[in-house]
């Protein structure tokens, strides 16, 4: 029988916010402090991930923070001419505060702040929970700019998103400004179920791996909502149940996978070999684990 349409009610609900907003409003602080190695330096503090998409449910504690420098940068200039990489090149120079400056700088003011609850990951900075503060885990970044032209600095347009270096010193980059705007507006063009129907996915995934259909992290919350964010309008409508049913038909039936974009819209959703994709044989398993649940309620 299929999954009752008052449980996905329930799944729908979004998850802590006061103690989320806490946790982040500490950190902030902390990493604004005006004794910050960093402090007289141009960056800002802001939220990614599902708490600050608004697709947070109850099973999911972490929050995500992001710290950016903005007075250097990473490019990426595949796109423009060898004359417009020239120019480019006699633009700017060489910083002298680099992202491995500001991660050790900001991994000081964290370890003073927070002690042993502070540990280093691959590719974030993890704050450790405690009494009413959650996990967090903060990414240490600096500006991205992908550029489509570069005649000089006046003259010239680009993508900008944030990148970091994991523990092995590869460069990851990614745009969650634009990801979470453009669930927002994929949200109101949907008559509001887009972030209800990420929460109930989520929720799903949960129990499907612990009922044991999938495994733990073929399906992170990024890809989920990625997915989500392709599914025609006019499938979210009605009921819940009619647009879990729509979305699982859609994606079996219907779906051009080679055409699905990541939520950015600067990525391809699917794609083997690449940290910015789900592979599509994990977005198949999630897919098929759902189909399992719901027929085997």
């Amino acid at each position: 029988m299929p999954i009752p349409e008052s449980q996905l009610d329930t799944w729908s609900h979004q998850g802590s916010i006061t103690q989320s907003s806490n946790t982040y409003n500490t950190i902030k602080n902390a990493l604004e402090a005006s004794t910050a190695p960093y402090a007289g330096k141009d960056f800002q503090v802001f939220l990614q991930g599902s708490y600050g998409n608004d697709t947070n449910i109850y099973a999911e504690s972490d929050v995500d923070i992001v710290i950016q420098l903005n007075e250097c940068f990473h490019s990426d200039l595949s796109a423009i001419t060898e004359a417009e990489k020239a120019a480019y090149k006699a633009a700017f120079r060489a910083a002298t505060y680099t992202c491995v400056d500001f991660k050790r700088d900001v991994q000081s003011v964290l370890t003073s702040q927070f002690g042993s609850a502070v540990r280093i990951g691959d590719k974030a900075i993890a704050i450790e929970a405690n009494g009413a503060r959650r996990k967090a885990d903060v990414i240490v970044a600096i500006q991205f700019r992908r550029y489509l032209k570069f005649r000089s600095t006046s003259d010239s347009s680009c993508v900008e998103g944030i990148c970091f270096l994991n523990a092995a010193g590869k460069r990851i980059a990614n745009y969650p400004k634009q990801h979470s705007a453009n669930l927002t507006t994929k949200h109101q063009a949907s008559s509001n179920w887009l972030k209800p129907m990420a929460r109930i996915f989520k929720n799903m995934r949960s129990r499907m791996v612990d009922d044991g259909l999938i495994k733990a992290g073929v399906a992170p919350s990024y890809y989920i909502e990625g997915l989500l964010y392709n599914v025609p309008n006019e499938k979210l409508t009605s009921s819940y149940r009619d647009c879990v049913v729509n979305t699982l038909n859609w994606y079996r039936r219907e779906a051009a996978k080679t055409d699905l974009v990541c939520a950015n819209e600067q990525y391809s959703l699917l794609g083997d070999g690449s940290h910015t994709c789900w592979t599509q044989a994990n977005c198949d398993a999630f897919v098929d684990a759902a189909v399992k649940l719901w027929n085997d309620w």
